[in-house]
């Protein structure tokens, strides 16, 4: 049920899942949250998944591999992202070198990869939309060559705007390809909010959003909005049969792309 597709884990030190697939609507998708101490370490496999690492903030070490790389980023407003994919199997080992911060999102996947790095001047910058819905999109690992199923990547609100707007959805009922989706938060500053909604036919739920929550899009349309004052961001990914992201926009509302 799209009411229930809201997760909210307290921060704590460690590794830690946020939402699994299995659990509920989770067809797909595991996201874990790694927040470490200065001279923290941590260890990270996951046998017949795929996993994408985004680190939200913190300086540390990513190995794995035997590829050995210095990350890192002041927060997930002030700068881009540095991103790892990690192939089936493979052991990532995270070593802080100050408070750290990082999402780790996986889906099944067939064996074999190697492991890639993006870092900051190599991410995809977008525009998107126009006015009050215009938001900025950053593409980590979307059309590369090293990821078999997850797309991920950042969406940035500013305060007042919307996102994933007009309304689309992917859930495959339309003729699109059927991808999951999973939308981790952060606001700044941290004690504002967002909403998330989530709609299908006569179905609907509206999440109030904070600062580390998640929302898992099963199926449906899934606009977000940032209230004034606040901005807000979502790391999304998604994961399905098709490596193709394919939107079906809400008819009712597409009449806004006509408009000056």
């Amino acid at each position: 049920m799209l009411a229930d597709t809201l997760y909210r884990v307290p921060r704590s030190t460690g590794l830690h899942v946020l939402q699994r697939r299995g659990d509920g609507d989770a067809r797909e998708l595991t996201s874990w949250r790694l927040r470490l101490d200065a001279g923290g370490r941590e260890r990270y496999t996951a046998d017949g998944e795929e996993t994408v690492v985004v680190l939200q903030e913190g300086r540390g070490t990513f190995e794995v591999g035997g590829e050995r790389w210095a990350v890192s980023r002041a927060n997930v407003f002030d700068e881009r992202a540095t991103a790892v994919y990690l192939p089936p199997g493979a052991t990532l080992t995270v070593d802080a070198a100050t408070p750290l911060e990082a999402v780790l999102i996986s889906a099944p996947a067939p064996a074999g990869g190697i492991p890639a790095i993006v870092r900051g001047d190599e991410v995809r910058v977008n525009a998107r939309g126009r006015g009050n819905y215009a938001r900025e999109v950053h593409d980590l690992f979307v059309t590369d060559s090293h990821v078999r199923r997850l797309m991920v990547g950042e969406t940035f609100n500013p305060p007042g705007n919307w996102s994933s707007y007009p309304p689309h959805k992917h859930d495959g009922r339309d003729g699109e390809p059927v991808l999951e989706e999973v939308y981790h938060y952060r606001v700044q500053p941290a004690q504002g909010f967002g909403h998330q909604m989530l709609y299908s036919g006569a179905e609907s739920v509206t999440h109030t959003v904070r600062d580390g929550d998640a929302v898992l899009l099963p199926y449906g349309y899934h606009p977000v909005s940032a209230p004034p004052g606040y901005r807000v961001y979502y790391l999304w990914a998604l994961a399905g049969k098709e490596r193709r992201l394919a939107l079906h926009e809400d008819p009712a509302h597409t009449w806004i792309h006509k408009t000056n």
